[in-house]
């Protein structure tokens, strides 16, 4: 389905957004994930809004029309960079613009010697080869950012009432 709405297209937007469970006061109460260690929750830091959070983080890759093509949920404690390993698998002669999350030139050179991804990502203020923001990438970034909000709000993925996972 995903084929017939953007075929074809070999520019893609990465992003991981986090997904709160509760309160690191409340962590240690938390029933969610206690019998089966695979899904639980974890601990991790969101750059971003500068906080600590008990939940998961949502990794996507979505194309420039605004399709999500791919998407993973990891515990919060996992570094964006894992998530590459999955794309590498998946995708092949594209580029994929990411934020400062996945700098990393050994991964990037890892990206194009096997599948030959193109990986963009911004640089920091701080490295010898920082130049500004290509607007044209800045404004691709944004559609995933705006993804991540449609998301909360459609699906209110920021307020989790949930217990445990079983259906």
């Amino acid at each position: 389905m995903v084929s017939e709405m953007d075929g074809g297209e070999d520019c893609f937007c990465i992003d991981s957004k986090p997904i709160e469970v509760c309160r690191i006061a409340r962590s240690k109460r938390c029933s969610m994930g206690k019998k089966d260690f695979s899904k639980a929750p974890g601990v991790g830091y969101c750059a971003s809004q500068s906080m600590y959070y008990y939940g998961y983080k949502l990794h996507a890759v979505c194309g420039l029309s605004g399709v999500i093509h791919s998407f993973d949920l990891t515990k919060a404690s996992v570094h964006d960079i894992h998530y590459l390993k999955d794309v590498k698998v998946d995708y092949s002669n594209c580029t994929v613009i990411g934020d400062r999350g996945y700098i990393s030139a050994q991964v990037q050179l890892d990206l194009f010697e096997t599948a030959n991804i193109r990986l963009e990502v911004p640089y920091r203020c701080n490295q010898k080869e920082w130049k500004p923001t290509f607007p044209a990438f800045a404004k691709a970034r944004k559609r995933i950012e705006t993804i991540f909000s449609q998301l909360c709000d459609q699906f209110m993925i920021i307020r989790n009432y949930a217990v445990n996972f079983q259906f």
